[in-house]
């Protein structure tokens, strides 16, 4: 059986590698530090996230900029005002955590979110930190089901959820760290510029529109298993152009995970209620488009696979990737693979229109 990783291991997902962030400037001023005590560097201090989120305004058009300094806050939070900006002294020195899970989240007194942050206000934006969920999926994982190697729901396990009133979220510098369900991007346009985000069964999945420009996408093992999960689940509306976005990012592994363990995705049609009844939308058809990314070994050949999903009268079905909108242009890589029907390639003049402004519909932060 592959060794655990540590308690930090799962914090920080395994990107301690990466290179650190320079100091903040001494000269930078903030409208609120997480401090016990005054803070020169901001006009008001907080001694938790949840309290400075709360001073943001609730209708500024301006910027609220919240210093995240170097340490570990273990908080939930709902982000309900619009413009707040995090920012933190280095990706992995500035950690936001929490542990909540799918199969906790109706316990008595517990939270209806599992995410460790959700945004529910448009402008968003985190700098130079880690959101992370460090539930403890290898001890937690789900038996496997005859329609699913990955296990039956329950170890979900959120870091951040864009949810409805979200839009324009943008990120820089950022690792969001878990093990399933890591990045729920569920509502608006978000883009992430130069970020880490690691997991193992659909751990970047939803219905917005999100762009990952030269992330690094770092596949996690499932420790005593076969078959290591997916990293795409797009729930995208059919009428929704794009969804899922990755341009010129790596997709790197743990050390311990054996080739051919990690599909690129499978397509997701989330169950909703409707008037005659529960069942996956229909009018989920879902977008992903890796465009001139780099490739480990851990990618199957045949790249994506199907997902299960209800029908009207409770019967389940399989959701086939040939049925979705699932591409590739120019992979680079020992994973790159061959082109075939299941691993659909854009053609040259395709892919040009893959630009930060057209994906985003006109929006293209600095």
């Amino acid at each position: 059986m592959p060794r655990l990783p540590d308690r930090r291991a799962v914090v920080m997902g395994g990107f301690a590698g990466l290179a650190a962030a320079p100091a903040l400037a001494a000269t930078q001023r903030f409208d609120a530090v997480l401090s016990a005590g005054p803070d020169r560097r901001a006009t008001r201090h907080f001694p938790t996230l949840a309290a400075a989120l709360e001073a943001a305004p609730a209708d500024s058009g301006k910027a609220f900029r919240i210093l995240v300094p170097k340490g570990t806050w273990r908080e939930q939070v709902t982000v309900t005002r619009p413009n707040v900006h995090l920012v933190g002294e280095g990706q992995g020195a500035s950690v936001i955590v929490f542990n909540e899970y799918a199969a906790g989240r109706n316990r008595p007194g517990g939270p209806s979110e599992i995410a460790t942050v959700t945004v529910l206000a448009p402008g968003f934006q985190a700098h130079r930190l880690t959101i992370a969920n460090d539930f403890d999926y290898p001890g937690n994982m789900p038996a496997e089901v005859d329609y699913d190697r990955t296990g039956a729901s329950g170890a979900q396990a959120t870091a951040l959820k864009l949810g409805k009133g979200s839009d324009k979220a943008y990120f820089e510098d950022v690792a969001l760290t878990g093990w399933q369900d890591t990045l729920f991007t569920d509502a608006g346009r978000s883009l992430f510029r130069r970020c880490y985000v690691s997991g193992c069964v659909d751990f970047i999945y939803g219905m917005g529109v999100a762009v990952f420009d030269r992330c690094e996408i770092r596949s996690r093992t499932r420790p005593g298993k076969d078959f290591h999960g997916f990293i795409a689940a797009p729930d995208t509306n059919r009428k929704q152009p794009y969804g899922l976005v990755f341009l010129d990012c790596r997709l790197t592994r743990d050390g311990d995970m054996p080739d051919h363990t990690m599909a690129l995705g499978r397509p997701w049609r989330h169950t909703m209620t409707f008037p005659d009844g529960r069942y996956g939308n229909p009018d989920a058809v879902g977008h992903t488009a890796f465009i001139r990314c780099w490739m480990d070994r851990h990618i199957v050949p045949e790249a994506w696979y199907p997902m299960h999903y209800n029908l009207k009268g409770g019967r389940r079905a399989m959701y086939q990737p040939e049925d979705a909108r699932l591409f590739e242009y120019a992979s680079r890589g020992p994973g790159a693979g061959k082109p075939s029907e299941r691993r659909r390639q854009l053609t040259a003049n395709q892919a040009r229109k893959y630009t930060i402004p057209s994906l985003l519909s006109g929006w293209n932060p600095a």
